[in-house]
C-alpha cells in the first residue's frame, strides 16, 4: 500500500524581496527550499512506512528545479518519487495545484492502493492550508487536518485514528481510509540523510509528469483554471510608535502620559 507525501518547493522567505514598481517576487539569486511544514510530512510518512511496510511515494508540482527538492526526499528514504512539471501547470492557484496532485494521486491508485496522503499543514509561501483539503476533497478522502499524533492505523478495518490539535484543547478522531493527513510541526522531529542515501539519491530517477502523460484540460488548470489571482504584493510600511515620555528615569511620569493619551483614544475608560 502507498502513502502519497505531497511537496512543495517554496522561495526562502528570509530573503525574499519584493519590485517596488511591478509589486512582484525577485526571484533571481532567491534560494528554494523544501517548504517547513512539508519535511514534517515527509518524515512521519517514513515513520508509518518502518511501522506499517508502506510504500512512500513523494509527489511535488513545480518548475524543473525541483528536482532538487525531490531528490533530498530520496535521500531521506523515500521509495519513489514524481515530478508534475509543464508549463501548463504554472500560476495555479490552490483550486487548479490541488486538481493536478489530486489526478496525480488517482493516476498512482490504479496501480497500487493508496492508503493515505499526507501534507504539511501549509506553505510558506501561500499559507492558505487549502491545497491538502482540496486533495481530500476532489478524491473522497477523510479529511484529517491539525494533526499532531498518529495513534493507530488498523490496515484490516482500514481505520485511521489521529489527535488534532485545537485551540484550548485536543480531539480524538477515528476515520475510515484512505485518507487525507496534514499535520503540524509537533507531530515529530525530522531525521538527518545518511552519507549513503545522499550518495543514492544523486543519481537516483525522479520520474516526470507532464501535461502530456497527464491529459488534463488546460483550461482546469495553471493561471486559465484558478479562479483567484494575485493582483499585487508588496511588504507593509512600518510607522515609529509615538514615544512617551522616558520609562526609564521617570517611569511614573511616563505612566502617568500613556494612561491620558489611552484615555484620550477611548482606549482605556476610568
Amino acid at each position: 500500500m502507498l502513502i502519497v507525501t505531497c511537496v512543495k518547493q517554496v522561495p526562502d522567505t528570509t530573503q525574499v524581496k519584493v519590485d517596488p514598481v511591478t509589486g512582484t517576487l525577485i526571484r533571481e539569486g532567491v534560494p528554494f527550499i523544501i517548504n517547513p511544514f512539508d519535511t514534517y510530512a515527509l518524515e512521519e510518512s517514513l515513520r508509518l512506512k518502518e511501522k506499517y511496510g508502506f510504500r512512500v511515494v513523494v509527489i511535488s508540482m513545480g518548475p524543473p528545479n525541483t528536482e532538487v527538492t525531490l531528490r533530498k526526499a530520496l535521500s531521506l528514504g523515500a521509495d519513489e518519487v514524481i515530478l508534475l512539471s509543464d508549463r501548463a501547470f504554472g500560476g495555479a492557484d490552490t483550486l487548479a495545484t490541488s486538481l493536478v496532485l489530486a489526478e496525480a494521486i488517482k493516476k498512482l491508485s490504479r496501480t497500487e492502493e493508496v492508503a493515505m496522503v499526507i501534507c504539511g499543514r501549509q506553505t510558506i509561501d501561500g499559507d492558505t492550508a487549502q491545497v491538502g483539503p482540496g486533495i481530500a476533497t476532489r478524491l473522497g478522502y477523510s479529511q484529517l487536518t491539525l494533526v499532531d499524533h498518529i495513534e493507530n492505523v488498523d490496515l484490516k478495518a482500514k481505520k485511521i485514528v489521529v489527535r488534532r490539535r485545537l485551540e484550548g484543547r485536543h480531539e480524538i478522531v477515528q476515520a475510515p481510509l484512505p485518507a487525507m493527513i496534514a499535520v503540524l510541526r509537533e507531530i515529530n522531529r525530522p531525521r538527518y540523510p545518511t552519507v549513503p542515501m545522499r550518495l543514492f539519491a544523486r543519481d537516483a530517477p525522479v520520474t516526470l509528469w507532464n501535461n502530456k502523460i497527464m491529459g488534463l484540460k488546460e483550461d482546469t488548470i495553471g493561471l486559465k483554471g484558478s479562479a483567484t489571482q494575485v493582483r499585487k504584493i508588496f511588504s507593509p510600511q512600518r510607522e515609529r510608535g509615538e514615544i512617551i515620555g522616558d520609562g526609564v528615569k521617570e517611569p511614573k511620569i511616563a505612566a502617568g502620559l500613556l494612561i491620558e493619551r489611552l484615555k484620550e483614544k477611548n482606549i482605556l475608560c476610568l
